[in-house]
C-alpha cells in the first residue's frame, strides 16, 4: 500500500518540477523569443512558410483564425480518409490489410483529426503500418498542435495581444515542442523495450505445437506522440495496457509525465504572457488540489476493493480486476484520473473494471474539462470559468466585471456560455436516446447502473475529445460510429469558434486603469471562489447522471446486493 502511494507522490513531484521549466519554454516559443532549437528549426520553418505562402508577421482576426483552423482540418481529414481507404495499395502493409467499413473509417478519421482518438477498431488487425504512422500519426501531431495554437491564441487575446497567425502557431507547435520531445521520448521507449520496426507480424510455434501470432510495428514513435499530444489512441487494441506499448514501470512513468506535462505547463505559460505568475501559480494549485482529491478518491476505492468479493472471501483485497499486475492498483488509479483529466484517453488498465469511486472521478473530469484539460483547449476552458466567476462576483459586490482591465460584457458572457453549455447538450441528449432504445440502437451489454455509466461515459468522452471508454458496448456499429462522430465534431469545433471569438473580442477592448474598486483575480479568495463555481456548475449540470450511475452503483455494492 505504502509503495503505491509513494509512486503517486513521486510522479506528482516530477510534474511540479517540470511545469515552470516547460511553461517558460512554451512561452518563449510563442512569444518569438530565442530558443535552443533556433539554429536547427529556423531554416526548416522558413522553407515551410515559403511553400505554404505564409507570411510570419501577418496577424489574423478571430474569424480569419477560425477559417484557417477549419480549412486545414478539413483538408487533413479528407486526405487521411483517402489514405486509409487505399491502404491495400500503399507501402508498409506486410499483412495486406484492406479498408475498414465506411462508418468505422469515418469515425476513426474524425476522432484522430479532433485529438479525440476514440477507437472502435483494433489497430493491429485493421490498419497497415503506413496508415498507423503516416495517416493517424500525422493527425496526432497536427491535432495536438491545433489545440496548442488555439490555446495560445486565446491567451494572447485575454492578455490584450493580437491572436497571431494560425499557420505559424501550428508550425512552431510541431517543430519546437511536439517533434523534439517526441524524438527524445521515442528513443527512451525503445531503450525500455517498445518495438520500432516495419517487419510483419511474427509467427511462432508454441511448445504445445500451436501457432502464435505476435503483432508489432513502429510502436515507439506512435506511442510517444499519443501521450505527449494527449491523443490517446493506441497502436494495439489494448492500448497502453499492452506490453509492447508500455512494458514496465519506467515506461509507465515516462508516459504519465508525457501525458500531463504540456497541460500543466500551459498555466505557467499564461502567467508569463499575463506578466502575473502569482495568478498562474494560484490557478495551478487550485487545479492540482482538485486533481489530488480525485486521485485519492479513486485510489481509496481501488485499495478497499469490491466489498461483496471481500466479504465472500473473508479477506481484504484491493480491486485487481482489469489491472496489469506490472503496474498494480495504484498506478492504474493514477493513470485513470490523469488520462481523463488531461483529455488524453489512453489506458493502462480497463476503466470498466474500476470501482464506482474511480468511475465517478473519471466522469467528473470529462464533465468539467479543466483538470487539466485537453491540449491547449483545456487551458482555455479554465479561463472561461475564470471569466464567469469574475462576472458573478462582480455582480455580487456591485462592481463592473473586468479581466485585466478589460470589461466583460454581454458578448463575452454569451460566448462563454456557449462553450460551457454545448458539452452537456451533446452528452445528455444522445445518451438519453441510446438508453431509450438499447436493443435496436445501442447494443448495451451491461444492465443496471453500470450500463448508464457506460453510455454516458462514451458520449462524455467523445464530446470532451478524450476517447477512452467503459468497455461493454458494441461500439463498432453504425449507431455508435455516427452518433459519437457527431458529438466529437460539435464538441471540438463549436467551443473552438466561441473561444477564438471571445479572445478576439477581449483583445479589442481598451484597457481600463486599475483602481481601488478593481476586483483582483490573483488572490487566494478569488481563486477559491473560482474552484467553488467550477465544481458547483459541473455538479449541477451532471449530478443526475452521476447519481444514476457510479453513485447508485457504489451504494448497491456497499449494501452487498
Amino acid at each position: 500500500m505504502g509503495q503505491g502511494f509513494l509512486q503517486i507522490a513521486l510522479t506528482l513531484c516530477i510534474v511540479i518540477f517540470i511545469t515552470p521549466k516547460l511553461g517558460q519554454y512554451i512561452a518563449s516559443v510563442f512569444l518569438g523569443e530565442s530558443t535552443i532549437l533556433d539554429p536547427m528549426m529556423n531554416p526548416i520553418e522558413k522553407i515551410l512558410y515559403i511553400l505554404g505562402g505564409v507570411r510570419r508577421k501577418d496577424e489574423m482576426t478571430g474569424w480569419q483564425y477560425i477559417r484557417a483552423v477549419i480549412c486545414t482540418n478539413l483538408v487533413m481529414g479528407i486526405s487521411v480518409y483517402l489514405l486509409i481507404s487505399f491502404q491495400r495499395l500503399l507501402p508498409w502493409n506486410p499483412n495486406g490489410f484492406g479498408a475498414m467499413k465506411w462508418d468505422t473509417l469515418l469515425h476513426t478519421t474524425i476522432s484522430f483529426l479532433t485529438n479525440t482518438d476514440q477507437q472502435h477498431y483494433i489497430g493491429e488487425t485493421s490498419l497497415s503500418y503506413f496508415s498507423q504512422s503516416a495517416a493517424l500519426g500525422f493527425l496526432m501531431f497536427t491535432s495536438a498542435a491545433t489545440g496548442l495554437a488555439v490555446g495560445i491564441a486565446f491567451i494572447r487575446g485575454l492578455t490584450g495581444r493580437k491572436l497571431g497567425n494560425f499557420y505559424v502557431d501550428l508550425t512552431r507547435a510541431i517543430t519546437r515542442i511536439l517533434l523534439p520531445l517526441s524524438i527524445i521520448g521515442a528513443i527512451a521507449l525503445i531503450i525500455l523495450g517498445v518495438p520500432q520496426t516495419l517487419k510483419e507480424t511474427l509467427v511462432l510455434q508454441t511448445l504445445e505445437g500451436g501457432t502464435q501470432y505476435i503483432p508489432r510495428g513502429p510502436v515507439a514513435s506512435f506511442e510517444i506522440i499519443k501521450m505527449l499530444g494527449d491523443n490517446g489512441g493506441g497502436f494495439f487494441g489494448a492500448n497502453s495496457a499492452h506490453p509492447f506499448e508500455n512494458p514496465n514501470g519506467a515506461s509507465n512513468l515516462i508516459e504519465i509525465i508525457a501525458m500531463i506535462s504540456i497541460p500543466t505547463s500551459l498555466i505557467y505559460t499564461y502567467g508569463i504572457f499575463a506578466n502575473n505568475l502569482k495568478q498562474a501559480w494560484l490557478l495551478f494549485w487550485m487545479v492540482f488540489i482538485i486533481f489530488v482529491i480525485l486521485i485519492w478518491v479513486t485510489t481509496v476505492g481501488e485499495l478497499q476493493g469490491n466489498p461483496i468479493i471481500n466479504k465472500n472471501l473473508g479477506v481484504e483485497l484491493p480491486n485487481l480486476e482489469g489491472k496489469e499486475q506490472r503496474f498494480g492498483w495504484a498506478e492504474t488509479a493514477l493513470w485513470a484520473v490523469t488520462t481523463t483529466a488531461t483529455m488524453c484517453g489512453a489506458i493502462n488498465g480497463m476503466h470498466d473494471s474500476l470501482m464506482p469511486q474511480g468511475i465517478f472521478s473519471t466522469l467528473f473530469n470529462l464533465f468539467i474539462q479543466i483538470i487539466w484539460g485537453g491540449q491547449g483547449i483545456g487551458t482555455a476552458y479554465l479561463f472561461i470559468y475564470l471569466i464567469l466567476t469574475m462576472f458573478i462576483t462582480g455582480l455580487m459586490v456591485g462592481r463592473t466585471p473586468e479581466f485585466f482591465g478589460r470589461k466583460i460584457e454581454k458578448r463575452e458572457i454569451f460566448l462563454a456560455s456557449v462553450v460551457l453549455l454545448i458539452h452537456p447538450v451533446i452528452v445528455l441528449l444522445p445518451s438519453a436516446i441510446a438508453l431509450a432504445y438499447p436493443i435496436s440502437l445501442a447494443g448495451i451489454s451491461n444492465p443496471g447502473f453500470h450500463g448508464i455509466s457506460q453510455v454516458v461515459y462514451e458520449y462524455a468522452s467523445a464530446s470532451a475529445n478524450n476517447g477512452s471508454g467503459l468497455e461493454g458496448l458494441k461500439d463498432n456499429s453504425l449507431w455508435w460510429n455516427l452518433s459519437t462522430s457527431f458529438s466529437i465534431l460539435v464538441g471540438r469545433y463549436i467551443p473552438i469558434i466561441a473561444i477564438l471569438l471571445l479572445a478576439d473580442s477581449m483583445s479589442r477592448k481598451p484597457k481600463q486603469p486599475e483602481t481601488r474598486a478593481t476586483l483582483r483575480t490573483d488572490s487566494l479568495l478569488f481563486t477559491t471562489v473560482t474552484a467553488g463555481v467550477t465544481i458547483i456548475l459541473g455538479l449541477l449540470t451532471f449530478f443526475p447522471v452521476l447519481a444514476l450511475g457510479p453513485i447508485a452503483e457504489g451504494f448497491k455494492l456497499a449494501s452487498g446486493s
